[in-house]
Formats: structure tokens, C-alpha cells, sequence
């Protein structure tokens, strides 16, 4: 019996807010929320913003007055709603309109005089050029005659041609909510959506770790680009141009795999697996792969599952865009008929299958927590949805690295052949929907949709729903599934699904006959299904299929039979009731990072190891060792 994976818990944060109980959802559907909804949303928005927070149990702004919750949205909405989802490109990133810069210039002495110069002489350069003559002055300093040409660098700034990007609410910082320690952003942001995913299951932590075989618990993460800000690799590659000297942290904090080690190390204290793979701007999927791959064999009870990108810096921004891959001011001028005088609408600069001219880069940490269904009946744990399989298929041979190839045509059809043997045709047909990649660049939207286009008449289905979270939230590169995923659950909560406002319509060029892509947000009936389809450079496709909570309790209801599930309904009472407790808490700014760093040592002298098992101290169970000889007939 294979052991089903099912989702407990995610949280995250985006562009689009917190992740834990919808916040980023509900951030993108705001106008078709209820009143009560809607009122939870700006809540939870303005103390993620800091624009109030709570002084002796009461909301106090900033400047000390009393806020009521049901003043926010009037006081605070426009301010909310400017600072999330895709937007300018904000100075705390970088100045779009002056961009740092380094500008080589050549020195040449007027008529027949030299260039001369006075400076320290612990300044001069090693070795002194040539044509430097060289005179000691007093006080430790120098004249420098040069009587040729002289190259220098000085900072200068250039207009940057890319302005907008997806970028974390505006005021949200994660480094004032712990003992960050000049950590890169990406990895602040990994201790924020790996506290608000494990709360956000209503189980505690330690309790989990209890239940299980410590060599049970899994962690699956990683970055693409690294942690590219100046803590990071990106001050790693800069210091020695620049002058300054390279520290201790920035090459080991700037690795993609360290957002695995700073789950284990300072949020879970995990010692089973870790797992940390690339696999571009699918890699949210190649790490669920793995943990589900893991979950079904039986090697991995509790999964964290996890992705981060925050790299929105100079140079990476340079790099996508001189690939002509970024969505810039003159091609969204051209797409609106925009003089170049008048500055275009950055909040709809990524148009998935509309009229399009780039992606639109964005920031994210996304953490999901999976179990094996027996365990997350035995909890109590609350019940998300499911993901019976995650595929991955490659392109073959390429022209070029970045263009789309036919491994996404295995994926899709896979996964639509899965959904259909698990819950029949009818459930594929009538009530599943696909989270795309939805780039946003002129070839993708003809070549996904072509691709949904042909597994959509393989399997008779008409007016497949489509919806792109990068339209609000931009390509976070690495947790990009994780935003989709983040959506999908949203999507199975609330019946809402996302229309791609940013565009006016649909491109002409887009594959539309067996398609639903709407521009509006509109109501829909329960779903079953959802396929988080993913493409990343060098052909890296996957795609998962996803359960809604509907249909996964109706499968474990038909696996552990009546007994255990009434068990489990009365477990599950606890555990909703801690679930709203961190909610009301999370929608008050009080978040409580876990961070334990240097908190539970395991002492070596205190390991225990006999022949058949290994007992570590702060575990309740011993780690057992298999016995079973897979090769015995080989023997």
C-alpha cells in the first residue's frame, strides 16, 4: 500500500503577502472577497507593512494613535494595495531611475603638461604602473606625475531600462523580527515561511518530531541564483572591485542550498533527510518530487518542502534583460501606444497569454509541510489537499537553452492521465484547472497554450480553467511552483479563481479552442484537481497533480474506514482551534519567529549506538537500522 502524501500546512510570503490561511490569495482576489475576508485581508496586510501594530492590546499607527480593524481599509487600503503585487522597483532594492554604476574614463593631460596628483602612499596601486613617476612627500603621502593616458572607474548611475518587479509588501522586514546576524535576505525570509508554515498547521513542532523516527524527517529546499545581495554571493563578486574585503559569511550564506541548512539548523533541528536540488524555474516541484517520491516509499514521514529567491539586485535584473528576457519601459510603452514621456502602468507589467514583452522578476519563500496520511490522521493534522505524483521530463536535444521544448508535453499528459485513472474522466473534465507557468514573454504564452491546446483534446476536455500567478506576484525563479501551489490551495478554499487582470484580452496567437483564460476574477464550483505546471532554462519541466481536501479526505475515508476518521474528526478539533489561535496572531503582526540558534546542541558523548538502533539526545524515538537484505539473491 502506497502511502499518500498530503499537504498540513504552507506558508510563505510574496509579493502578494503572508501565505499561511490565504493572505497572498486572498491579496489577489481582494475585490471578490466577503466583507469579513476582506477586512482579515487588510488586517494582516497592514501589520505585515508595519503601517500599525499592536501596543498594550490595542492597534496603535504609527505615530501612536488607536486604529479599530474595521478602520484599516479606509485609512490604510490605498497604501495596502500600492505597496504589494508587482510595482515599481522600491530603493530598498535598488534606484531604477539612477542605478549604480561604474563608468570607465580616460584621462588625458592637457597640452603638453602631465597629470599630476598627490595621495597617501599606501594608496598606490601594486605595482606602480611604468609610466608613474612617483615623489615622496611628508606625512606618509606622494606626487604621481603621469605623462600618458590615464584609465580610471568612478561610481557614476545609468537609467535602468527595467523599473518594475515583484517585491515583498512594502515595509515587511524579516531581519527586525529575529536575531538575523547580517544574514542575506533570502535566508531571512526562509526563517519567516518556514515559522509560518509549521504554525500554520496548529501541531507542535517538538510533538511532530515525537511521533516519528528522527531519520523520518525530511527537508527539501533550495535557491537558483543564490543569495545574490551583498551578505550574500553578490557582495562576495563585488568586494574586491569595489575595495572592500570579502567577510566569513558571504560565500557559505550565498550557496542555493542554504535555505535546507537554515530550516534544519535554526527552525526544525531536523537530523533526517535533507535534500537540496535545481531545477530552474521549476525547482519548488523538483524538490516536492523528491519529497513525495520519499513519502510514498516510506523513507520520509514528514516533509518540509521549500524554495526561495530574493534577487532583485543591479545585476541580476541586467543579466535577464540584456537576454531581452525582462519586460522593459519601451516594450510596455509600445504594447500601451505610450509616448516616451509618459510612464507606463508597471503594476501590469507581466501579461501571461496576452500581449506581452517579458516576465517580470519577483521575490519569494514558499514552505509547504507534507505527511504521509497515516501520520496526519494519527495528529489530527488539518487537511489541505494531497499530491499523489510529481513528473519531470526533460526536452531533449535544443537549439537553445532557454526556449521551450516537448519534455512540459510529457509532464501535462501525464498528470492528466494520473487525475483521470485516480477520479475518472468526468472529475478531469469538469472539474480541474491548471496553474501555469504564465512567463509572460511572447513565446511562452503560444507554446504552453499549444501544449494545454493538444492535452486538452486528448482527454475531451473543453474550457480548461487556466490561471497565472505571475501576473501578480512576478517569476520568483526558484518558489515560482510554490506560488502557484499557494494558489491552488486558495483556489480549493474559497471557489474563486484568478483571472489574469493585467491583460486586456487574450493574444491572438494564444491557443484559446479548449480553454477558459479570463481577465476577470469570477466563482466557480468546487474543484478536484489542479496542475502546477512549471518550465525552467535548459529544459527543466514538471508538473504536479494536486487534490483538493474535498477528495483526499474522501480517499482516506475509504482506506482507515469509519473508526479511524471519527478518531481523527475529534483530533482535528484541537488542532483547528491552534490554527486560528497563530491566525489571529499572524493577522496581528505577532509572529514569533523560530529561530534556535545554538538552542538544542546534541552533546556527541550523549549518542547511544548498539547494532540494532541509534538513540540521540531531545528525541523521543531511537533511529532503527534495517535489517532487510534487498540483494539476498544475490548471495
Amino acid at each position: 500500500m502506497t502511502a499518500l502524501p498530503v499537504i498540513v500546512g504552507m506558508g510563505g510570503i510574496n509579493a502578494a503577502g503572508r501565505t499561511s490561511f490565504h493572505q497572498g490569495y486572498r491579496r489577489i482576489v481582494l475585490d471578490s472577497l466577503n466583507a469579513q475576508d476582506r477586512s482579515e485581508t487588510f488586517l494582516g496586510l497592514a501589520t505585515l507593512m508595519n503601517l500599525v501594530s499592536v501596543v498594550n492590546g490595542q492597534l496603535q499607527d504609527t505615530q501612536g494613535n488607536n486604529v479599530e480593524q474595521s478602520d484599516i481599509e479606509a485609512r490604510f487600503g490605498e497604501q495596502i494595495i500600492a505597496g504589494t503585487l508587482i510595482r515599481k522597483i522600491e530603493k530598498e532594492h535598488f534606484d531604477a531611475d539612477a542605478t549604480p554604476w561604474q563608468q570607465k574614463m580616460t584621462l588625458t593631460a592637457s597640452s603638453d603638461n602631465a597629470i599630476v596628483f598627490e595621495t597617501r602612499a599606501r594608496d598606490l596601486p601594486a605595482p606602480i604602473p611604468a609610466s608613474w613617476q612617483v615623489e615622496e612627500l611628508e606625512g606618509k603621502k606622494v606626487k604621481v606625475t603621469i605623462a600618458a593616458d590615464l584609465d580610471v572607474k568612478h561610481d557614476s548611475t545609468r537609467d535602468n531600462p527595467i523599473k518594475s518587479a515583484g517585491q515583498f509588501p512594502t515595509g515587511f522586514d524579516p531581519s527586525v523580527m529575529y536575531n538575523s546576524r547580517y544574514q542575506p535576505r533570502g535566508l531571512q525570509a526562509t526563517i519567516f515561511a518556514a515559522t509560518d508554515a509549521i504554525k500554520s498547521t496548529g501541531l507542535d513542532w517538538q510533538h511532530i518530531m515525537n511521533s516519528v523516527e528522527p531519520d523520518k524527517i525530511g527537508t527539501y529546499s533550495a535557491s537558483v541564483i543564490g543569495q545574490m545581495d551583498d551578505k550574500g554571493l553578490g557582495g562576495l563578486v563585488k568586494a574586491r572591485q569595489q575595495g572592500d574585503r570579502v567577510s566569513t559569511k558571504q560565500l557559505a550564506l550565498g550557496l542555493n542550498t542554504m535555505s535546507t541548512d537554515f530550516i534544519n539548523a535554526y527552525v526544525t533541528g531536523n537530523v533526517g533527510t535533507t535534500f537540496s536540488t535545481s531545477g530552474a524555474c521549476a525547482t519548488f516541484l523538483y524538490n516536492l518530487r523528491a519529497a513525495v517520491n520519499d513519502i510514498q516509499a516510506g523513507r520520509t514521514r514528514v516533509a518540509v518542502v521549500a524554495s526561495v529567491e530574493c534577487a532583485i539586485t543591479p545585476e541580476v535584473v541586467e543579466g535577464f534583460g540584456n537576454m531581452s528576457a525582462l519586460a522593459n519601459v519601451e516594450g510596455l510603452r509600445r504594447l500601451d501606444n505610450l509616448s516616451n514621456d509618459e510612464e507606463p502602468d508597471y503594476r501590469n507589467s507581466s501579461r501571461p497569454f496576452g500581449d506581452n514583452c517579458g516576465f517580470t522578476l519577483g521575490e519569494g519563500a514558499q514552505v509547504a509541510i507534507l505527511m504521509d496520511d497515516a501520520l496526519a490522521l494519527e495528529l489530527g493534522a488539518d487537511i489541505m489537499g494531497s499530491v499523489p505524483d510529481v513528473f519531470v521530463n526533460a526536452d531533449g536535444v535544443k537549439k537553445s537553452i532557454t526556449s521551450p521544448g516537448p519534455g512540459n508535453y510529457i509532464t501535462m499528459a501525464k498528470s492528466a492521465a494520473l487525475a483521470s485513472s485516480l477520479l475518472g474522466k468526468e472529475a478531469l473534465q469538469e472539474r480541474s484547472f491548471i496553474l501555469a507557468h504564465g512567463s509572460s514573454t511572447p513565446q511562452n504564452r503560444v507554446t504552453e497554450s499549444l501544449i494545454y491546446h493538444k492535452v486538452a483534446q486528448t482527454f475531451a476536455i473543453d474550457n480548461w480553467k487556466v490561471t497565472a500567478p505571475k501576473a501578480y506576484v512576478g517569476h520568483t525563479i526558484a518558489p515560482a511552483s510554490g506560488d502557484q501551489l499557494a494558489i491552488a490551495l486558495g483556489i480549493f478554499s474559497h471557489n474563486i479563481m484568478p483571472g489574469i487582470t493585467t491583460i486586456d484580452k487574450v493574444a491572438d496567437d494564444v491557443y484559446t479552442d479548449h480553454l477558459d483564460i479570463r481577465n476577470s476574477h469570477y466563482e466557480c464550483a468546487d474543484m478536484d484537481i489542479a496542475f502546477i505546471n512549471s518550465k525552467g532554462f535548459g529544459g527543466n519541466n514538471a508538473t504536479a497533480t494536486v487534490l483538493s481536501p474535498k477528495v483526499t479526505m474522501q480517499m482516506l475515508a475509504k482506506r482507515h474506514g469509519d473508526e479511524v476518521m471519527s478518531s481523527y474528526a475529534q483530533k482535528n478539533m484541537a488542532i483547528k482551534a491552534a490554527q486560528q489561535m497563530y491566525q489571529a496572531q499572524a493577522d496581528l503582526g505577532q509572529y514569533e519567529l523560530i529561530y534556535r540558534f545554538g538552542d538544542g546542541l546534541i552533546d556527541d558523548n550523549d549518542i547511544v549506538i548498539d547494532e540494532q538502533s541509534i538513540q540521540l539526545p531531545g528525541f523521543k524515538k531511537a533511529i532503527t537500522f534495517s535489517t532487510t537484505n534487498s540483494y539476498q539473491d544475490m548471495f
